[in-house]
């Protein structure tokens, strides 16, 4: 017992003399490099797409929901979820499987867009949303729409074919 409060004794002395030289180089060390080697995407998207139980689950229209501000009264939610969408920025959930996903997309503008992926004017009431990312190394596209008074909706994940082949060439160049 002795012995041992001794050593713990020297360890913390030796500790402490150590700590402020190097407390200020502790937290903020660059990244190893070879994080950035990982490729964004897996060889064969596409296969895994549609092999993958998350994604087959995924790929069904399901029922969604509006994740922010759980703490806040529905009309604060409503108005917070509405600001969101201004910004391009929502955060939602497939309540079937819990997969909640942070959905990044083009903010609504009132110039001509080709393909809107916020857009208040489709339905009355509703939201319709398009957003596509990197999941799990394959590209998708988030697809659907949520009521703006119930912050709920349908959506699902489409394979998005095109991002894929873009991707496959960067990994292809590397």
């Amino acid at each position: 017992m002795m012995h041992h409060h001794a050593m713990n004794g020297v360890n913390n002395s030796a500790l402490a003399g150590m700590l402020p030289l190097d407390s200020y180089g502790l937290y903020e060390q660059p990244k190893p490099r070879f994080l950035f080697k990982i490729p964004r995407v897996v060889p064969n998207q596409k296969a895994k797409f549609e092999s993958d139980d998350l994604f087959k689950k995924l790929s069904r229209e399901s029922e969604v929901r509006y994740t922010g501000h759980r703490d806040r009264s529905l009309e604060e939610r409503q108005m917070r979820f509405q600001n969101a969408c201004r910004e391009g920025f929502i955060e939602v959930v497939f309540t079937n499987s819990g997969t909640n996903l942070q959905l990044v997309f083009t903010p609504p503008s009132n110039g001509y867009v080709a393909e809107k992926q916020c857009d208040f004017d489709k339905e009355l009431g509703k939201v319709h949303i398009k957003s596509a990312f990197i999941m799990n190394g394959v590209c998708v596209r988030w697809v659907g729409w949520i009521d703006l008074e119930r912050l709920d909706g349908i959506g699902c994940l489409e394979y998005a074919e095109d991002r894929a082949a873009a991707e496959d060439a960067r990994l292809r160049q590397r």
